[in-house]
């Protein structure tokens, strides 16, 4: 580097080539800050909409969990109003009188050796009107845990004995020795499996399933 006595200066002919190179290294810089910038924007913007998604899914999820209770209230309604025609199938309501292990609850079948429910046919399930509120559809199906139709029979049914009458333990009977009363009759109540499955306004779908004994 030169510098001039007479003037007390450095010569501009050395400084303008050292600003021009710090110019260009500075856009260089703010070109990599923007690209930084922009990704971390871009990453922002896929967390919220990730959050968003989750958050929208567990609303779905929960609102299908309800709609799933209110298929298997009705399911449980319809059994205790038709408990004299159990024996045997039907369909349009949603009922068979056997387990039908060999079918395929969730429509899709996963063997060779099981069939698959048509969800979407009224011949088969039990489908109930659209929930104006939440948008979903509920339908249910109801199968008695016996192998066999015909009378309940716990030699073929998954049954529990029920006491029918009252017993003399109590006032009428001492209890030092613990003694059981005596009831008059006892009958087997059979099992049944309810299974709903709720399909909701994005194609979403839940399974609701219960067993219940009458």
């Amino acid at each position: 580097m030169t510098f001039d006595c007479r003037e007390g200066r450095v010569s501009s002919a050395v400084i303008m080539p050292v600003l021009q190179r710090q110019r260009g290294a500075v856009l260089i810089v703010a070109l990599i800050v923007l690209v930084a910038m922009t990704m971390a924007g871009i990453a922002m913007i896929r967390s919220v909409d990730t959050s968003t998604l989750v958050a929208s899914n567990l609303i779905f999820k929960q609102s299908a969990t309800l709609s799933g209770d209110k298929g298997i209230e009705t399911a449980i309604t319809w059994l205790n109003a038709n408990g004299a025609s159990l024996e045997s199938d039907s369909p349009t309501n949603g009922y068979y009188a056997t387990s039908q292990n060999s079918l395929d609850i969730t429509g899709n079948k996963t063997t060779t050796t099981a069939d698959n429910l048509d969800w979407t046919s009224a011949s088969k399930v039990k489908i109930l009107a659209i929930d104006a509120t939440s948008g979903n559809t509920v339908a249910y199906v109801i199968h008695r845990m016996c192998d066999t139709t015909g009378a309940l029979n716990g030699a073929t049914c998954s049954t529990e004995q029920s006491m029918q009458a009252g017993s003399s333990m109590g006032a009428n009977r001492q209890m030092t020795n613990y003694q059981k009363g005596k009831w008059s009759s006892v009958a087997n109540r059979g099992f049944y499996r309810i299974t709903v499955r709720v399909t909701g306004p994005k194609k979403s779908f839940s399974f609701v399933q219960a067993i219940v004994s009458r």
